[in-house]
C-alpha cells in the first residue's frame, strides 16, 4: 500500500501514547536504584544550572 502525499503516518503508535499524567513518586517504594538515579538527577540539575558542565 503506498502512501500519497497527504497522508503519513502517525509517529509514536497509540498503544505507546500515555495520557500526560504525572504518576506520583512514593520514596517508601523507592528502590536503591531509583535513590541513586535521584540523586544523580539532582546533581546533574545543581551543575547545570551552575554552568560547570566541565568533565573532571
Amino acid at each position: 500500500m503506498a502512501l500519497s502525499k497527504k497522508q503519513t503516518l502517525p509517529q509514536t503508535p497509540k498503544n505507546l501514547k500515555s495520557d500526560g499524567l504525572d504518576v506520583e513518586f512514593s520514596r517508601d517504594l523507592a528502590d536503591h536504584d531509583d535513590l541513586e538515579a535521584m540523586a544523580r538527577s539532582k546533581a546533574a540539575d545543581k551543575r547545570a544550572k551552575n554552568g560547570q558542565n566541565q568533565k573532571f
